[in-house]
Formats: structure tokens, sequence, C-alpha cells
């Protein structure tokens, strides 16, 4: 009997985007790949906003849950994580630097004073009464501990079945902390999650041991090391967050404007596509490395395609854009795999895996109200099923439908009306009107 394949995750940060991403990229992988349980990996390895799914996943979560709990905010209230939770006020932090900005300013105009007039030395100073964050991650750590406490879970690294490392950065070293290894698997899951997503201007450092911790994608986009070092046979990779091609023509930047060039976006969409550049180019070089000292390991790259604006100009914070981004992720992961099914082919089936051809082929919707159900059945029935899906179609394209014609039946309406109070006016006034 061969050998069980030893699989790893590995889930890059990215925000609530990044988030929003992953959830939409690994239903499609459930649904699509047979022989592939995303929740009896060997190991999981989560940076930053892909700590929470990892930590999930490794809890026996499935992606449609973590769909429902963070896209639609349905199913136990205890799951739900709204991207709300990302943007609370860090008042602590606040106050706290407020508290020392009174002696700052004392401090920093005796630095002008006797100093010979050097501004830059007080400024500097004035500085220290700056917060480190702007929104606090306590919000965010109290729900995944309430949703890590529920029965069947476990906010203990040490009693997950499967292994569970979720990488922050050291702020004063600027080494990687890799949390639920051997010496920090102490650690609450929960406040390992919120150290991996602390990214610094943002958020403030979470104290853990007497250390500040930071977002664990400042020194690695995946940190996919850590289950190469455990000698996997094929590690998966997500990463939301890749550079724009905007060389390709003219993208839409808001509801009516479009833009030929980037920097015509202003100084956010500068700055999101030099951090995102960043970022990648790093992610590549690591890759690279990876396949030469680990030639024995399969690696398979997940992302988005650096040619199509919806993942890079998204509002997160909409309830609606949440579905929309997640639909349309969960879609171009299904294409990829689509375009890519003959290399994946052969990779997957070295490690008793196969594409599901009938599911590929087939039209799927992750939002669509039967759709969600289908999903978790898979696609190994019969007629009864086969109807199903074919009712899910039709449901999907009439809910898909009904708000361009409630679009059309309103203008018709106004038109009717407008036409009614023209042919009722006084004819003077119709005169009028026309000149």
């Amino acid at each position: 009997m061969a050998a069980r394949p030893r699989i790893g995750l590995a889930l890059a940060g990215g925000g609530p985007l990044g988030a929003i991403y992953e959830i939409g990229a690994l239903c499609a992988l459930d649904e699509s790949v047979l022989g592939l349980d995303l929740n009896e990996l060997t190991a999981y390895v989560g940076v930053s906003a892909g700590g929470f799914i990892a930590a999930g996943l490794a809890n026996g979560m499935r992606p449609r849950e973590l769909y429902d709990s963070f896209i639609e905010n349905t199913g136990p209230a205890d799951d739900v994580i709204s991207p709300a939770l990302f943007a609370r006020p860090a008042w602590g932090e606040l106050a706290g630097r407020l508290r020392r900005l009174p002696a700052l300013v004392l401090q920093a105009a005796a630095d002008f004073a006797f100093g010979g007039g050097r501004w830059l030395p007080a400024v500097e100073r004035l500085g220290r009464g700056l917060p480190t964050g702007l929104f606090s991650n306590g919000p965010l750590e109290a729900q995944m501990r309430r949703v890590l406490s529920a029965p069947g879970r476990s906010n203990d690294f040490r009693q997950l079945r499967r292994k569970l490392v979720l990488v922050a950065t050291d702020l004063d070293s600027g080494q990687s902390l890799p949390f639920g290894q051997p010496g920090l698997d102490h650690v609450p899951i929960s406040q390992a999650i919120a150290a991996s997503a602390a990214l610094p201007g943002l958020f403030p450092p979470v104290t853990i041991d007497g250390r500040s911790c930071v977002d664990g994608a400042l020194k690695k986009t995946l940190h996919a090391r850590v289950l190469l070092d455990l000698g996997l046979d094929l590690v998966l990779c997500l990463n939301p967050l890749v550079p724009f091609d905007a060389s390709r023509g003219r993208h839409r930047i808001g509801d009516r404007d479009r833009i030929p060039r980037l920097v015509d976006g202003g100084l956010p969409v500068v700055l999101s596509q030099t951090f995102r550049t960043l970022i990648h180019s790093r992610l590549e070089l690591g890759l690279l490395g990876y396949r030469s000292s680990h030639p024995d390991t399969d690696i398979v790259l997940f992302e988005p395609d650096q040619r199509d604006p919806e993942m890079f100009l998204a509002n997160t914070f909409a309830y609606g854009q949440r579905r929309a981004l997640a639909e349309h992720a969960y879609q171009q992961t299904r294409a990829d795999l689509r375009a890519r099914r003959g290399r994946l082919r052969a990779t997957l089936a070295r490690h008793g895996l196969r594409l599901d051809d009938a599911a590929l082929d087939e039209r799927r919707h992750l939002g669509s109200r039967l759709g969600r159900h289908l999903g978790a059945i898979g696609a190994h029935s019969g007629p009864a099923l086969q109807t199903l899906k074919r009712l899910d179609e039709v449901l999907t394209d009439l809910e898909q439908a009904l708000p361009r014609f409630d679009q059309r039946a309103a203008a018709a309406a106004a038109g009717a009306a407008a036409a009614a109070g023209a042919a009722a006016a006084p004819s003077s006034s119709r005169r009028y009107s026309a000149t």
C-alpha cells in the first residue's frame, strides 16, 4: 500500500482583500481537486490575514464555512469574522501616546533651545508621540478566541491534530517568530493570529513574552520553508497580492473614470503597486530558492492574474463587494486550473490527486443559494443532483438578471409617467417645453 502523500498549505497575507481571495480560491480547489482534503493536510503555515484562514482549516473549518463566516457573515454568531473587526480604533494606543505628549513637547523645546536652534532633533523627539497603529487588533484576537473555542476546535497549537505555524516578526530584532514551532507553541493561536497580522502603521505591535510582534510578511511573503523543511511531497501556495499590469490598456479606477496609467490614480494606487511589486519580487526569488534547495518537493502557486484589475482596485469593506470579489477569486481559480490542466495533471497524479474535469467544466457559482450546498456535496451523485445543479444555474441567472430588469422597468415607468404628464399639460405649456 502506497504511503499517504504529505501535503502542506502556505497562505500569504494581504489584509481583508487577501482573505477574500484565499477563501474564494480555496473553495475552488476544494471542489476541483479529487483526493484533496484541505482539513487533513500534513501542515499549514499562515502569515497575516492568511493566518486566521490556516488556523480555521487546521481546526476543521471547511472552506465553505470560512466563506459563510467571513463573506456572508452567516452561520453561528461566534464564527462570524466581519471585516469591521480590522477597523476598530486603537483607543488604548492613542491614549498612551497622548499621555506622553506634554513631556515630549517640553523635551523637544529644550532640544531646540539648547541645540543651536536645530529643528530636526526636536521633530524626532515629537515623533515618539505618534501612535504605532491606528486600529486595534484586540477585537480580532477576541473573536478568533471565540471561534477557536467552539466544540471540536482548539486555541492551543499543541492540541491540534495537524501542524499549524503562524509567523510574526520580532520588531526589535527583525527575526521571524514561527508560533506553533517548539518553544513558541505555548502562545494561544488567537494571539499569534493578531501578532502575525499587526501591520506597522495600521496596527500596534502585539506584546508576547516581552517581545513586540508585528506582521510576519515583513520578513518573508509566504514562509513556505517552514513546510519544506518538514520534507513534504507537495506544497500548495496561495498569494493574494500581485502587481497590476496596466500596460494592456485603460482600466477602471472609479464608477466613471478610467486611467491609462497607474500614476494617474494618485498616491494610494502608486503605494499599492509599489508594495505589491516589492513583496512579489521577493516571493519570486524565494520560490526559485525553494525549488533549488528542495528539489524533491512539488510547489504549486495560485495567485490572481496580474492583468486583472478587479482584485487590485477593490473596496473590501463593502458587503456587496466582498461577495463579488470572493466569486471573482473562485471563478478565476477555476479558470486557472482549466488553463493549467495539462501541466497540473501530472504533478497532482504523483501525489494521488487528480482534477475533477466534470466539476471544472460545468457552470458553478460560489455564492448562489444552492451552489453553496452543492459544492459541499460534490459532483459524485446521480440525476437528482444534476437536476438540482441545473436549477441552481437557473436561479443564479435570475438573481443576476433581476437587478437589470428592475432598472429597465423603473426607466420605462419613469418615461411613461413623463409622457403622461406631458399629455395632460396645457398646450401652451407643451409649446413652451418644446422651445
